[in-house]
């Protein structure tokens, strides 16, 4: 197997790289991506069948080149935090929709076989006491310029599918937390400013609930759905860890030795969606995948110590990201 991963250095793509050159040694991976501040060669460091490719998923021309010699792409390559696009929304509107695009009439012209990842976000939110859960049936109903664009790029997807008859699978995944996952996103903020002996930061009361998956657990959701997922077929990642904002920053403070309570409130996010929660069941029954990390509490106590054992990885990005934050008053 030939494999092209897009944004294959990012975060979840790193790890989905990660994750694939350990359980199939055999194959071959290049990793597409611009290495934007997202981005860090040093997430695919030590991976002998991994080739990088330093390039654009807009630049059709390039991404042509990398899929005309692979045999599938999975494609991670997106804007995806939320802060950012509501400041400045152009680059996720260039990249998530422009990019998938390209991607897609790259693998149309050349048969390549597709999974394409996206985010349960497309669906919009649920009622904190409403006990239902996403579906690959519930309507898109998206809140932010990011989750906007997402949704496009599943529905570009989805069309290509039927009118083109590309060979395409997607994925929508809950909240990731884990290694590599830059210092701006929740999780890793938090523990990055209590190892820095700061008080967290929680968006308004706190009580916004995220369905919480470890990346390595995406990842191998992911590698099942491109082996055995029926195409054209839509399949949710998660791991029924559902947690609000306010009890995820209390128990990284009790992991870290600190009191529960020692956080601050900040402003809250516009449009900040009140619950996601995902029905993997599909996923689970027809394909038989399981996760790893079903406990929260032992996935986030790994999340911890990786950044706790890895500050020479994160402490470039932290005094800019703060200094961002501390201009939007969150």
């Amino acid at each position: 197997m030939k494999l092209l991963v897009t944004g294959g250095a990012g975060f979840i793509g790193s790890n989905f790289v990660r994750h694939v050159a350990r359980e199939r040694p055999d194959w071959e991976i290049v990793v597409y991506d611009l290495l934007t501040y997202a981005g860090d060669a040093r997430n695919i460091e030590g991976l002998e069948q991994v080739r990088l490719d330093q390039a654009d998923i807009c630049d059709a021309d390039r991404l042509d080149a990398a899929v005309r010699l692979s045999d599938a792409v999975v494609h991670f390559a997106a804007e995806s935090h939320n802060d950012n696009s509501l400041d400045s929304p152009w680059p996720f509107v260039q990249t998530n929709l422009i990019g998938t695009y390209q991607v897609l009439e790259a693998v149309r012209r050349h048969g390549v076989r597709l999974h394409h990842i996206s985010t349960d976000e497309v669906y919009g939110d649920l009622e904190l006491d409403d006990p239902a859960k996403f579906t690959p049936q519930t309507p898109y109903n998206p809140s932010s310029p990011y989750s906007s664009t997402k949704a496009g790029s599943d529905l570009l997807v989805r069309a290509w599918v039927r009118s083109f008859e590309v060979q395409a699978t997607i994925s929508n995944c809950s909240n990731n937390y884990g290694p590599y996952q830059h210092v701006e996103k929740f999780i890793p903020r938090q523990i990055t400013e209590v190892l820095d002996g700061r008080r967290p930061k929680l968006y308004g009361a706190g009580q916004n609930v995220r369905d919480w998956i470890h990346a390595e657990d995406h990842s191998s959701g992911v590698l099942t759905i491109l082996e055995r997922g029926q195409l054209g077929e839509t399949y949710l990642i998660g791991a029924e860890g559902e947690q609000s904002n306010k009890d995820v920053v209390e128990l990284l403070l009790t992991l870290m030795g600190r009191d529960p309570g020692d956080y601050d409130h900040v402003n809250d996010r516009p449009g900040h969606d009140l619950r996601y929660a995902i029905d993997a069941s599909r996923l689970r029954d027809e394909l038989g995948w399981r996760p790893l990390y079903q406990d929260f509490e032992r996935g986030l106590a790994a999340t911890v110590e990786w950044y706790r054992q890895n500050e020479s990885w994160w402490r470039a990005q932290k005094a800019q990201t703060e200094a961002k934050y501390e201009v939007l008053g969150r």
